[in-house]
């Protein structure tokens, strides 16, 4: 008897320390996605739940940030009056958590194809867009986003001598 208990305690620490890595990786991944969602409805007080209140946000330029109060500002005013719709294709997650350092932390990677209809012209932009969520208290606190914007206005009709006039 104690020599079954000697292998099922180990065994069973084994287990639990498997599934709590496993259910906080699945915890970050579903808020992802609820974001996700809450993007494709056009819903910024949704992403504002989702939202911590320390949040800052980079990208996709260099040297862009914002908070959280400027990025559900910009939302709203990207909603009323610039996005008709916007749609993630192929949407992928991938989950990392980093030990040590400035980025210490759980992380959630997310590359989608996005397709973006704007309201007034009717026209669309498909981009490649990776957003890099780092999650706190069950809420994105930073996030990192990168897709070519050039390319998104290429698709919309500008050329560069639009953008130097």
């Amino acid at each position: 008897m104690k020599r079954i208990l000697f292998y099922i305690i180990p065994l069973c620490c084994i287990i639990i320390s498997c599934n709590t890595s496993n259910t906080t990786e699945l915890k970050n991944t579903a808020l992802i996605e609820k974001y996700v969602n809450a993007v494709e409805n056009l819903d910024y007080d949704g992403m504002g739940d989702l939202l911590h209140d320390d949040y800052i946000g980079l990208g996709p330029s260099f040297g862009d940030s914002i908070t959280k109060k400027q990025a559900l500002s910009n939302w709203e005013f990207l909603v009323d009056n610039l996005y008709k719709s916007i749609k993630y294709h192929r949407s992928r997650n991938a989950t990392v958590k980093i030990i040590d350092g400035e980025n210490k932390g759980d992380w959630v990677s997310n590359w989608a194809e996005l397709t973006i209809v704007y309201k007034h012209s009717g026209k669309s932009a498909t981009i490649w867009a990776n957003s890099i969520y780092m999650i706190k208290d069950n809420q994105i606190i930073k996030s990192y986003t990168f897709y070519n914007e050039a390319d998104a206005y290429r698709q919309l009709g500008f050329t560069y001598s639009d953008m130097i006039d």
